[in-house]
């Protein structure tokens, strides 16, 4: 992200000082705002300021000290750079201990001001997108957003998240690699009684038996962090690959569950991979922890029985590479929407992503299709082999949704410019609109 995506918020009553940092910040490409004194820059500066702050120590009135803790008062992970005259080094390492994130001693040379300024602002920028993705993570309406799609299958997928997650049972969730279980884990968790409490989650298939043990369960040590079961208390665990989980530690688990009783004081989600051949998450897991688990059971449809979404999913995914790689989107043809729909997609949702960037890639450089990103042998995640076909009518339907879905988005809702380029009349065009689910109002 570009130097000017955050501002640095100058603090000194010396105008002189302000003026020159301002001006040496703004040459390194920053945005930049000035205040004469403490008291007005905590008029502007709030939780969650998408910045960092430059400050003097030696202040009238509120003093760099005062400021420092009324900011760390209100947001300690603000980057504080503190400005110290010649001396006044104690004063300085008591701002760090108080939460600074350095300080510069007066006079200082400007490339060290620069550096500083870079490393706070990466730390801060690290700061806010965690906190947004957190906010993101507990907001059910937002997180039913993206299980994208209006296929049978996803319809109903979305109608058992919000079923279950009005009820407070454990949970099993099941489905090929890529296709979303975790995703449906927060989705869970946000649309419930329980948003807003404990989300803690752990890869059962990430850590040997003893590790598993200690995470989970054992008692610690003092100065150790609490198991996990003790740290989601009143809100939800979630157990990633749990046919990956040890007997002895499954049983447990059994017994931590049968203790709670119900209503559950923490709601488990148990999250099965069900990758090896001919066994389901019923056979790869104990028999009574099972029945527990999957007393209410959600299976995360594999991306090949969802239709039409495939298309939807590659045209959303290639806008998001296009913003990001600065290229456009590439066009499908035809015969390529066929390929994806025919495609067996066997690591899913993940899979088409990464068919997406690389189709944007590829347009980028103005060569190569996404027919042969299909049939590519040389992927990290292996070749795509077309499988069986569908029925035309299928096919056409598929396409004529996903030309009007692009057009739509390309002119911004515009039904005039799309009635141009697709040479329909307005009649037509609405019908087919509504055929397909698509309403104007989600394009402009």
């Amino acid at each position: 992200m570009a130097n000017n995506a955050l501002k640095i918020a100058i603090v000194d009553d010396e105008q002189d000082m302000r003026q020159s940092i301002s001006q040496w910040l703004a040459l390194s490409g920053y945005d930049t705002e000035t205040f004469a004194s403490a008291e007005d820059a905590l008029k502007g500066i709030g939780t969650d300021y998408p910045g960092i702050v430059v400050s003097d120590i030696k202040m009238p009135g509120m003093d760099g000290m005062q400021f420092l803790k009324r900011l760390m008062s209100q947001d300690s992970a603000l980057p504080v750079i503190m400005i110290t005259g010649h001396g006044d080094v104690p004063m300085a390492v008591e701002a760090m201990r108080v939460g600074a994130f350095d300080f510069l001693e007066k006079p200082f040379n400007p490339d060290r001001m620069t550096q500083l300024a870079k490393r706070a602002t990466i730390s801060r920028r690290l700061t806010l997108d965690s906190r947004a993705l957190r906010r993101e993570l507990s907001d059910g309406a937002a997180l039913m957003k993206k299980l994208i799609g209006s296929s049978p299958v996803m319809e109903r997928l979305r109608e058992d998240i919000l079923d279950l997650g009005q009820a407070d049972g454990h949970v099993l969730i099941d489905g090929e690699t890529g296709s979303g279980k975790t995703l449906t884990a927060h989705a869970l968790h946000a649309v419930g009684p329980r948003a807003g409490k404990k989300f803690v989650t752990l890869s059962c298939a990430a850590f040997d038996e003893a590790a598993l043990s200690k995470k989970l369960f054992d008692p610690v040590v003092e100065g150790e962090e609490l198991p996990l079961v003790e740290q989601a208390r009143g809100g939800t665990l979630v157990l990633e690959d749990i046919e990956a989980l040890p007997g002895t530690l499954q049983a447990r688990l059994l017994q931590l569950i049968n203790e709670q009783g119900s209503p559950a004081e923490t709601r488990i989600i148990a999250i099965c991979n069900t990758q090896e051949q001919d066994k389901t998450c019923e056979d790869l897991v104990r028999a009574d922890l099972y029945y527990r688990l999957a007393a209410m059971k959600i299976t995360i449809p594999p991306l090949r029985q969802r239709g039409e979404d495939i298309l939807t999913l590659f045209n959303r995914f290639g806008e998001q590479f296009g913003e990001e790689y600065g290229s456009d989107a590439p066009e499908v043809s035809a015969q390529e929407a066929a390929q994806l729909l025919q495609a067996p997609w066997p690591g899913n949702v993940r899979q088409l992503i990464n068919v997406a960037e690389r189709a944007v890639l590829q347009n980028r450089r103005g060569s190569g299709s996404i027919a042969s990103l299909l049939m590519a042998d040389n992927s990290d995640i292996g070749p795509v082999v077309t499988t069986e076909g569908k029925p035309l009518k299928e096919y056409v339907e598929a396409f004529e949704r996903m030309l009007i879905d692009n057009t739509m988005r390309r002119h911004k809702g515009s039904i005039a410019s799309v009635m141009d380029e697709l040479c329909l009349p307005r009649r037509t065009l609405n019908e087919k609109m509504a055929k397909y689910g698509l309403q104007r109002a989600d394009y402009v």
